[in-house]
C-alpha cells in the first residue's frame, strides 16, 4: 500500500477556499507557518477575501482546541488526513537559500519535506502559476488547486440532440408533447435539459423541445417566431435561452457566451416581456458588477445615478436598441426613461445587494462571470417568493484578478444547478452581433 502523499497549501489556496484543508481525503495536509502570517494581513479586509481568512483563522483555532494539542505537532482529520502548521527548526535556512519573501520561504517548506520524508511524495499546491515553475525547476511537484473549479470546456451545455424516428419528430414539430421513453433519452438527462429531436433517417428533420422531468415529456418551446417584446431568436441556442427565459417553473437561469451571441439582449426582452406584457413579475432589475475600480462608485463625480452611467451603458444600450426597434408594440412607453421613473425597471450596481430582499422581481445579473461563488450565493439568496434570477456571462472575459474561467461564480452555479427542476443553462455559441464582431472574435 502506497504512503499517503504530503500536500504543502500556498496561502492563495486558503484565500481562495478556507475549507481546503478537508479535500485532501486520507494525505497530509501542511500548512507552513509563513502562510498563517500572510493571512493574518487580510483578516480586517471587508471583502470575501478577508471573510475567508477570518474563516480559516477559526477553522484552524477550532481544531486546535478540539484536540487539545498544538498543530505543530500535528491533529487528525475526520475525513481521515493529518493537519499539520509547519515550522522550521532551522530559521537560517531561508537566509542561506536567499529566501526573503514569503512566497520563497513557503515553498522552502515543501523542499524541506521533500528532503526529510524521500519515501513520500511531496506536493506543492498554489493558485500562482509562476510559482509552481519554479518549484518544478527545483524538483518539487507542483500542482494548482483543482477544489471547487470547472473549466469551461467541461461546462454542462444544457442541450442534447437524440436521433429517433421520424413520427415522434412530427410529433413534437407540431407542438405536442413526446413521452421521453419513447425517443431514448440519455442517460442522466438533466431537468430542463433542452433536445434537438433529429430524424435518423434525415438528419436535417429536426424539432426542438425541452425535457419536463416532473412529466418525463420532452415538450414544445413556449417561444414564437416573434420572440420576446420584439427580439426574435436568429439561431438554436437563442431559442432555447428564450424559452429559459420566459418559463416561469424555471427560477434561475444561466447563460454563458462569447461577446455578441445575444446574452444580455434576450434576458432584457425576456425580462420586459414577463413584466410589462404578461404581468408575472412586478418589477424588472438589471445589475451587473462594477470592474475595475473596485465595488465602490465614489471615484466617479456627479450623483449616483450620473456615477453608475458609464458601468451600466451596455444594458443602456440593449433597453435603446429593444425601444427602437420593437416601437410598435410599446404604444404605452416612448422609452425606458418612463419605465425607470415610474419604478418598474430598475438599474444599479451589486454593490449594496446584501441584507436585501427581492420579492417577486425579475431579476437580471449581467457580467456575473466577475463574481466569486460568494457572492454570486450572496445574490441568489436575495429572491423572495416568485422572483426569477437570471446570470449572464463570459468566463473567458474576467476583470476580477481573484477568479477565472474555472473558478468564478457563474460557471460554478451552472454546473451546480444543472440537476435541478428550477434551474436551466444553456451556452450559446454563435455570435450575432454583426459579422465583424463575429470574425474579429474568432481572429483576434
Amino acid at each position: 500500500m502506497s504512503q499517503p502523499k504530503i500536500f504543502v497549501l500556498d496561502t492563495n489556496v486558503l484565500l481562495h477556499d478556507p475549507q481546503a484543508i478537508f479535500k485532501f481525503d486520507e494525505h497530509s495536509v501542511v500548512i507552513p507557518i509563513y502562510v498563517i502570517e500572510e493571512v493574518d494581513q487580510f483578516k480586517k479586509e471587508l471583502s470575501e477575501r478577508g471573510r475567508n481568512a477570518r474563516s480559516l483563522t477559526r477553522t484552524l483555532d477550532t481544531l486546535r482546541e478540539r484536540m487539545g494539542r498544538s498543530l505543530q505537532e500535528g491533529v487528525e482529520l475526520d475525513e481521515g488526513g493529518r493537519l499539520q502548521v509547519f515550522v522550521p527548526e532551522e530559521p537560517e535556512l531561508w537566509r542561506k537559500r536567499d529566501n526573503r519573501a514569503m512566497d520563497h520561504a513557503i515553498m522552502g517548506t515543501a523542499l524541506s519535506l521533500r528532503d526529510a520524508h524521500p519515501e513520500r511524495q511531496v506536493v506543492f499546491v498554489t493558485m500562482d502559476s509562476n510559482l509552481r515553475i519554479r518549484a518544478d525547476a527545483l524538483g518539487v511537484r507542483a500542482e494548482n488547486y483543482e477544489g471547487g473549479r470547472l473549466h469551461v470546456s467541461e461546462l454542462y451545455s444544457g442541450i442534447v440532440t437524440i436521433e429517433t424516428k421520424k413520427e415522434l419528430v412530427d410529433v413534437l414539430g407540431k407542438r405536442d408533447p413526446v413521452d421521453a421513453k419513447s425517443v431514448d433519452p440519455p442517460s442522466g438527462i438533466h431537468p430542463n435539459a433542452f433536445v434537438v429531436l433529429r430524424d435518423r433517417n434525415h438528419a436535417r428533420h429536426t424539432a426542438l423541445g425541452r425535457y419536463d422531468a416532473q412529466e418525463e415529456k420532452v415538450v414544445p418551446l413556449r417561444v414564437n417566431r416573434d420572440g420576446a417584446w420584439g427580439v426574435r431568436p436568429r439561431n438554436l441556442e437563442q431559442y432555447f435561452a428564450l424559452d429559459a427565459l420566459l418559463n416561469p417553473d424555471v427560477h434561475l437561469v444561466t447563460l454563458v457566451g462569447k461577446a455578441g451571441t445575444g446574452k444580455t439582449l434576450l434576458a432584457v426582452a425576456a425580462g420586459l416581456q414577463t413584466v410589462l406584457e404578461e404581468g408575472t413579475f412586478a418589477r424588472l432589475v438589471v445589475s451587473r458588477p462594477i470592474f475595475p475600480l473596485g465595488r465602490d462608485v465614489g471615484y466617479l463625480p456627479g450623483t449616483l445615478e450620473e456615477k453608475l452611467n458609464p458601468w451600466m451603458q451596455p444594458i443602456f444600450d440593449n433597453l435603446e436598441y429593444i425601444f427602437t426597434s420593437a416601437r410598435r408594440r410599446m404604444m404605452d412607453h416612448r422609452d425606458y426613461h418612463e419605465l425607470v421613473a415610474s419604478g418598474t425597471l430598475q438599474i444599479e450596481p451589486l454593490t449594496y445587494i446584501r441584507g436585501r430582499s427581492l420579492p417577486n422581481q425579475y431579476l437580471i445579473v449581467d457580467e456575473a462571470q466577475n463574481l466569486t461563488p460568494h457572492e454570486v450565493k450572496t445574490v441568489i439568496t436575495r429572491a423572495g417568493q416568485n422572483t426569477k434570477i437570471v446570470l449572464t456571462g463570459d468566463p473567458d472575459q474576467i476583470d476580477n484578478p481573484y477568479v477565472d474561467s474555472a473558478s468564478n461564480g457563474l460557471t460554478i452555479v451552472a454546473e451546480r444547478f444543472r440537476t435541478e427542476k428550477i434551474g436551466a443553462h444553456v451556452t450559446l455559441v454563435k455570435g450575432e452581433r454583426s459579422e465583424l464582431a463575429e470574425r474579429a472574435t474568432q481572429l483576434l
